[in-house]
């Protein structure tokens, strides 16, 4: 992987302090940039264009953004956001992932496994309501029991009086709470996947680079009551798609950013969270590499998590670049002492001057905890579905007798419907595979923590790591659903009544998986409190114009379309058809650079200047991936499906002069769908928002 500069100097100075700069930020739907948009664009962000657009807009919970593109309940997304539920209806003689997939009628629309999309109804601002129920003096671990209580109070409030998913969302790192409502669907249905060869033209080489050529995209269908839904707000195609410098929209799911963190939370992140990734990361790849290569089957069961640890791998070594870049610490320190020096000079905000240092002892606590936290609560010590969903539970057991607000965070009443989703999916799940992924996260268990470490000992039970996996997934119920079921019905005491080994071993680890879960709660409780008062110093010196870090909730971003200059080199703002053809051509189709035969066939029916991928400034980072790209009339113009190499800074700091959000233009869309896939009936309803009757 190249690591090109990423030109962390002047450009970084505003950004590091409070307000945006340039097209930079990930703005909430409930505090859009109105006032940049008119004053740079002349553009009126007006309530009817920004609630059609949150209406239009999806989130997928398996991680990743769509939109409704037809009145029939079409919506779009990435081939790689709809890649497990690709790889959930496939089968060994039905590839749909490596092949791709068209339903050339309703009927043969596939119905998803365990896909739940959610569409943002409302936001309401609880803040008032959630700091009023944590009184000023208590412990770490008091007031996150107190502010549990009152968020899950919330949430189970609104579900019950609306009928709708509700989550209180925190923002700015726990300087305001605001309720999300989401209509949520769940019978949602396969239409049309391209071969991921072209989804993800130029595979891991070729991944967050420009120019590219990829149709990453995923069509599926929402029903209700076995029919497709209507929908009013739906996205209209674009008659030209997006051009040169035309401002463009981006309305998606951004997961989470780092950019209001304090210097030592960067520290942290660069000295510990991020190396400790990326050592799991490659030992993943390195793992899914040799399993892969065995047998075309072990390709297709671990394709996407192979895809998924892959492209995590290349995110995680670009942002650990940026962090250990000294001109971003250097810049992000600056900023941070302007500020307290500020805050020190005007005396009226002792909590926030004094938060700095709260927030770095609390994050020398986490540091202590840290791996142990990520192997036994986060699960990295035992990779595998069975283990999941054993802990799950053994969990459920013994969380759901208790009062509501006194419930692990997942075990509330406004996440029980997907969670039981989720935990009774009928999902294939492969017992070679997850021999193979439990032994390797054993024997990384007994790595990091060392073999005599008591709990390791345990764990193992005088057996090798491989041995021991082996014999805890052929041992265990926990693969078959009706057995779930019972468990789940029964409690605690039929989870008791199983001895299940797999649920024994949960059991044995859930001692100190949870007390470590109650420390970290406890300091990130702290540090959320030590934010608060330092947003509450900001918000009174400099307004609430501004955005918070990412949250995987709906945000609104912006930017035109626009090359960018690299090394020296102009790198246009598009590529095209013929351009893939011609790089396929150099590199003689040799993989990742092959292009599937369809598209070799249809070479000359295709129009060369068709615009393929284009770039824009907009603020995007993963989560994003999927997110509708509009034009000022709220038209589908594109669709976001990466970011280049140099946007892997985003996560710490806004950046426009090489940083470029990467999408699929519309135009690429209809001709493959038109002339490749012979897909005209899919095409057409693209263009006109309905459905062939």
């Amino acid at each position: 992987m190249r690591l090109r500069s990423l030109l962390l100097g002047s450009v970084l100075s505003g950004v590091l302090l409070s307000s945006a700069v340039g097209d930079e930020g990930m703005w909430l739907y409930s505090n859009p940039p109105r006032q940049k948009l008119k004053e740079k664009y002349g553009f009126e962000l007006t309530d009817e264009w920004l609630g059609h657009l949150q209406r239009a807009s999806v989130r997928f919970n398996s991680g990743g953004s769509g939109s409704f593109v037809s009145e029939d309940g079409l919506v779009i997304s990435n081939h790689h956001v709809g890649a497990d539920a690709l790889q959930k209806v496939g089968t060994q003689k039905k590839n749909y992932l490596r092949d791709g997939f068209f339903a050339a009628s309703a009927a043969d629309e596939i119905k998803c496994v365990d896909l739940e999309l959610n569409v943002l109804q409302s936001i309401e601002d609880v803040t008032a309501r959630v700091n009023a129920a944590v009184p000023e003096g208590l412990s770490g671990d008091e007031a996150f029991k107190a502010r549990r209580k009152i968020l899950s109070e919330i949430e189970k409030e609104s579900l019950k009086q609306t009928g709708l998913r509700s989550n209180v969302v925190t923002l700015y790192q726990g300087g305001a709470y605001h309720l999300y409502r989401f209509k949520r669907y769940t019978d949602v249905r396969l239409v049309f996947a391209p071969e991921q060869q072209i989804a993800f033209y130029g595979g891991d080489p070729d991944n967050f680079e420009f120019p590219r050529y990829d149709l990453d995209i995923c069509l599926f269908r929402v029903y209700e009551n076995g029919k497709p839904i209507k929908v009013t707000d739906y996205l209209k195609w674009s008659k030209a798609g997006a051009a040169d410098g035309e401002l463009t929209f981006v309305s998606g799911h951004p997961g989470k950013t780092n950019r209001l963190l304090t210097v030592a939370e960067l520290e942290y992140l660069r000295d510990l969270s991020f190396p400790y990734t990326l050592t799991r990361l490659r030992r993943l790849d390195s793992l899914l590499t040799a399993w892969s290569g065995r047998s075309e089957e072990n390709a297709r069961r671990a394709r996407e998590d192979f895809f998924s640890v892959q492209n995590s791998r290349k995110a995680r070594e670009g942002g650990l670049a940026g962090l250990q870049d000294p001109t971003l610490l250097a810049k992000k320190s600056a900023a941070e002492q302007t500020f307290r020096t500020r805050l020190a000079v005007n005396g009226e905000f002792p909590e926030a001057a004094a938060a700095y240092d709260r927030i770095a002892a609390a994050q020398q606590v986490i540091a202590k905890q840290f791996i142990r936290h990520r192997l036994l609560e986060g699960e990295h010590g035992f990779e595998s579905e069975a283990y999941g969903i054993a802990r799950t539970l053994l969990r459920a057991g013994e969380e759901r007798p208790k009062p509501n607000g006194e419930r692990l965070a997942e075990f509330v009443d406004s996440e029980t419907a997907s969670l039981e989703l989720n935990l009774f999916s009928d999902k294939p799940i492969y017992e070679d595979y997850e021999i193979l992924r439990m032994s390797d996260s054993l024997a990384f268990l007994a790595e990091q923590l060392g073999v005599s470490d008591p709990l390791v000992q345990k764990v193992l039970a005088g057996k090798s790591p491989r041995e021991r996996a082996a014999e805890l997934i052929r041992g265990t119920k926990v693969h078959d659903v009706e057995f779930r079921r019972k468990l789940y019905t029964g409690g605690s005491a039929a989870v008791d009544a199983a001895k299940d080994p797999m649920i024994e071993l949960a059991r044995l680890v859930d001692g100190e998986a949870r007390s470590i879960r109650k420390i970290m709660d406890a300091q990130n409780e702290l540090r959320n409190q030590a934010h608060a008062a330092i947003s509450r110093a900001r918000f009174k010196l400099e307004g609430t114009g501004n955005y918070p870090d990412a949250t995987f909730t709906l945000r609104l971003s912006y930017g035109p379309v626009k090359g960018y200059v690299d090394d020296g080199r102009n790198v246009p703002a598009f590529t095209t058809f013929g351009g893939l053809f011609e790089r396929a051509a150099a590199a003689k189709q040799r993989p990742p650079f092959d292009l599937p035969p369809r598209w070799n066939k249809k070479k000359d029916a295709l129009n060369p200047s068709t615009p393929f991928n284009f770039v824009s400034t907009a603020d995007i980072i993963g989560g994003n991936s999927g997110s509708p790209v509009v034009n000022r009339a709220g038209e589908f113009v594109g669709i976001i499906f990466d970011g280049n190499i140099q946007s892997l800074v985003l996560d710490f700091a806004y950046e426009d002069q090489v940083a470029r959000a990467l999408s699929v233009h519309s135009s690429a869309i209809l001709e493959a769908l038109n002339k490749v896939y012979g897909a005209t009936d899919l095409a057409k309803e693209l263009q006109t928002g309905r459905r062939k009757r």
